[in-house]
């Protein structure tokens, strides 16, 4: 059967709202047709650079407006990421997913040390992500001579409710990116956050923007918030593992053949919780304590799990080739220096203007 591409947002609506037994029904046999549904894939997430973004994500303490207590670093070696990259890999994660908390790539020496760090953990025989922000297509085309296998770069919410989240830049920058990236053979990974106060509605036309991309992602990370004091979004509500069930299923149905990602959230989650999630379609999760700078469950813990529900640890490249490293003095693709726009809409957000004025606690 082929993968529709022409998804309503009412579509979309109608499925997240079945009755929960037939959803978790209809997205298990989605699952078991295009996926082995005993595998689940593990990454390990590493702050390469954390604090100081200039941004003002309404959900993140790595912004450096908001009064957290985030202690922030500067870019980490090639050794210190190859360091952790061994230490993921010998715990079990196929995936190194690399994130840095800029605005935008810029080209230079900190863009070229990222290039090295790819052209490292691809050495390891490990699938290798990064997250970086915008990008050209000029340096996603570096980033994939390097050996980059994924890139992440989430929509967040629906492009309506995505104007009450963020206000220093503009989804269809986002969008750009996603283009950019689908002009190598890197592939895609988007997906976003639920439990920031959005509607159902939203989180169902967060996955028509997904889901009709031609091609789609092939990766989808579902995140449930995380809130963090300090933030604009610091005492909202957490999402019930419903949500979290409803949000999986109905992702795995509209996209058939991605990996659905159960990503942050799940230190609140039961195994229990987590089970259902992986019946519903999700078959892959981040292991290790942070993901990035929020708690999330030790890979020990995760391993016994896998034990328990009989799962297999998914290998690296099972899914897309390895891609070859270029080194850098054979690199065919120059640095451009390049200073897009990326745009800022500007308009004001009141929760997280006041969350800014906020005094730090004592």
């Amino acid at each position: 059967m082929a993968t529709k591409h022409n998804w309503t947002k009412e579509e979309i609506l109608e499925i997240y709202n079945k009755p929960l037994m037939h959803l978790l029904y209809e997205a298990a046999s989605v699952h078991r047709e295009h996926h082995d549904a005993n595998k689940v894939q593990v990454s390990t997430l590493l702050s390469i650079k954390t604090g100081g973004c200039p941004e003002d994500c309404g959900y993140c303490p790595q912004a450096a407006r908001y009064h957290t207590d985030i202690e922030g670093n500067e870019l980490m070696s090639v050794n210190q990421v190859k360091a952790q990259a061994l230490r993921a890999k010998a715990s079990g994660s196929s995936r190194v997913c690399m994130g840095a908390a800029w605005r935008n790539v810029k080209d230079g020496p900190e863009f070229d040390n990222v290039l090295e760090m790819v052209r490292t953990i691809n050495k390891l025989d490990m699938e290798v992500c990064c997250t970086l922000g915008m990008l050209t297509e000029n340096q996603a085309k570096r980033l994939e001579e390097a050996g980059l296998y994924a890139y992440n770069h989430n929509l967040d919410t629906s492009e309506e409710y995505y104007k009450e989240v963020i206000s220093t830049r503009g989804y269809e920058d986002r969008l750009e990116t996603l283009d950019n990236v689908r002009k190598t053979n890197v592939t895609v990974c988007s997906g976003g956050i639920i439990g920031m106060g959005e509607s159902a509605e939203d989180r169902a036309g967060m996955l028509v923007a997904l889901a009709t991309l031609n091609p789609q992602p092939e990766s989808v990370p579902i995140n449930a918030l995380v809130p963090v004091e300090g933030t604009p979004m610091e005492e909202q509500q957490k999402v019930s593992i419903w949500e979290m069930v409803r949000m999986v299923a109905t992702t795995r149905i509209v996209m058939p053949e991605t990996q659905v990602r159960l990503s942050a959230g799940r230190t609140d989650m039961s195994r229990e919780g987590q089970a259902m999630c992986f019946f519903a379609g999700a078959n892959s999760i981040f292991a290790g304590d942070k993901l990035l700078t929020t708690p999330n469950p030790d890979v020990t813990e995760d391993m016994v799990m896998f034990k328990e529900l009989g799962l297999d640890v998914q290998k690296p490249f099972e899914k897309h080739a390895q891609r070859k490293t270029v080194e850098k003095e054979d690199s065919q693709v120059e640095a451009l220096g390049e200073k897009p726009k990326w745009s800022r809409p500007g308009h004001k957000i009141e929760r997280n203007l006041e969350a800014q004025g906020k005094k730090v606690k004592a």
